[in-house]
């Protein structure tokens, strides 16, 4: 379990990655849009403020995968409990969030990865 609990640490930190590079597109493709000379029917300002707040939002969403994925990969008990709630909450996000989402509840919610995360004992092999 120990290798499966890497595993979807470094994917949840990709997964996060990933949201942030959209953050930043989708706040240059605004600040772009608003740069466009002879646009009148649309307001400038408000198509940075419509890039502020979506690379926001997205970036808010990228953050705690980030922070939870590297948590999970040094074994911390609140990473496993914060990665529980965004695995739940990435299941809509079809396929990769859904499919990321699924294995990670698999793996967290398996009683030998709380034993790891719980400093325990390690199982005793049959």
């Amino acid at each position: 379990m120990k290798d499966h609990v890497k595993v979807i640490g470094i994917l949840w930190i990709v997964y996060g990655v990933f949201f942030f590079g959209l953050a930043c597109l989708a706040l240059l493709f605004f600040f772009g849009v608003a740069t466009i000379p002879n646009v009148e029917d649309i307001e400038p300002g408000a198509l940075r403020i419509i890039g502020i707040l979506v690379s926001s939002f997205l970036g808010l969403i990228a953050l705690p995968q980030i922070i939870g994925g590297l948590g999970l990969i040094k074994h911390k008990e609140w990473a496993r409990i914060l990665m529980l709630v965004i695995s739940f909450i990435s299941l809509p996000h079809v396929p990769f969030g859904t499919a990321l989402g699924v294995y990670s509840m698999i793996v967290l919610f398996n009683p030998e990865t709380g034993r790891l995360f719980q400093g325990g004992p390690p199982p005793a092999a049959p």
